[in-house]
């Protein structure tokens, strides 16, 4: 009789794991998101970051989908097909952001900060050079946490959206530099690629990476001589074994770069400068080496570009001439073929919101996932990217440290 009224030890470790169990059931439940796509201001920005296939597949694992009428109508994808999957269209951005999740293909700009609410998650391209200070500021007074899709990383330590945007406009970089060659845009007449009896046409690649690389595939499938140039050793020898075949490859030595510039018809910046501070990789000088009516191509605009020479331009004025060199400098060439690029977008996202869903929302995904983790850079309203705090003079806290406290 004296355990009456009192539990044995057995039934308390019964009762305790099963107290557990339930607990840790609640945190990891999984989580249904309201997810929001606004209409681009930007009038060079033509893609959109879920195709109706994908807002189908997010709507029927139970998320829902709030987009705005014509967002993506630049992508050939109608409100109507939308509609269909079962996605809500409204008219105004603020109907849009009462979502918890808003997916944008443009930076943040100071309007979109103040349509956010409180404790809003941003999922947006971080791009430093369009970054502005107001627009942190107002994120960073509503607690919203933002999330840089272009800094993300997979589990192999890759940038999954760099890398397929890379690959779209490595191919594209080259099909603009052969435009702007061709008598059609006012360029010298010359066929991008090899003839027989005619000298091939000369390229020259600045950057080893994914963008470089297809660059340098396109290039050669048209029979083109193609020379790359990049700070890594080791990005030339994995470039060299992942083209199947040997290309003239040189580390940035400037009497070797001056002669490639001296004959080359093309050159392509590839260079990408957020995690490091390379500078500028040819200069004025240089660039006046080059023959008149040659073509460069600067992928790196969107993060300061690789020519001294270079400067922002947009698809409706894309290319000025600097002292007879033809400068092609728009930022999002992968939205000139909107429609292919949002698909690329969509096949990341899609997986990546039920991921994120299975891990019981945001702060467990940040907290367990290292590559979403490494994209946050507002978290509940602090700033986590000491790049982003020293370009604008504010703070920045750890953010592993930020998720041991709470």
């Amino acid at each position: 009789m004296e355990n009456s009224g009192k539990l044995s030890g057995a039934t308390i470790d019964r009762e305790w794991f099963v107290f557990q169990e339930k607990e840790v059931f609640q945190e990891w439940k999984r989580q249904k998101f309201v997810i929001g796509l606004p209409n681009e201001t930007d009038r060079d920005e033509n893609r959109i970051c879920l195709t109706p296939e994908s807002a189908g597949i997010l709507i029927d694992a139970g998320h829902a989908v709030i987009v705005q009428r014509g967002a993506g109508f630049q992508a050939n994808y109608t409100d109507r097909e939308y509609a269909d999957v079962g996605a809500r269209v409204v008219e105004t951005p603020e109907e849009v952001y009462v979502a918890d999740i808003i997916m944008k293909s443009t930076p943040v700009s100071p309007k979109d900060a103040e349509y956010m609410r409180e404790r809003q998650v941003i999922m947006s391209p971080l791009k430093l050079f369009e970054l502005r200070r107001d627009a942190i500021i107002e994120m960073m007074h509503k607690k919203v946490t933002a999330i840089g899709f272009d800094i993300l990383k997979d589990e192999d330590g890759f940038y999954p959206v760099v890398r397929i945007m890379s690959e779209i406009c490595g191919g594209a970089a080259i099909l603009i530099a052969s435009e702007y060659l061709s008598n059609s845009r006012n360029g010298k007449g010359i066929f991008l690629g090899g003839i027989t009896g005619i000298t091939p046409t000369e390229i020259v690649i600045l950057g080893a990476g994914t963008l470089g690389e297809y660059a340098a595939r396109t290039a050669l499938s048209l029979g083109a001589v193609v020379k790359v140039f990049d700070h890594s050793l080791e990005r030339l020898r994995r470039l060299n074994a992942c083209l199947e075949q040997r290309v003239f490859t040189s580390v940035f030595h400037k009497p070797v770069l001056d002669r490639a510039l001296l004959s080359a018809d093309v050159v392509i910046g590839a260079l990408r400068y957020f995690d490091d501070d390379q500078g500028v990789s040819v200069t004025e000088e240089q660039v006046k080496l080059m023959k008149r009516g040659a073509v460069i191509v600067d992928m790196s605009i969107d993060h300061g570009g690789c020519f001294e020479t270079s400067g922002p331009t947009t698809h409706e004025k894309p290319v000025y001439v600097y002292n007879g060199v033809i400068h092609y400098c728009v930022p999002n060439v992968a939205s000139r073929v909107a429609r292919t690029a949002s698909i690329a977008y969509s096949n990341i996202f899609t997986p990546l919101m039920e991921k994120i869903s299975c891990n019981g929302g945001f702060r467990n995904a940040i907290k367990t996932d290292a590559g979403l983790r490494h994209g946050v850079y507002i978290y509940n309203g602090l700033l986590t990217r000491k790049i982003i705090a020293d370009k604008f003079g504010l703070i920045s806290r750890d953010i592993d440290l930020l998720l041991a406290a709470f």
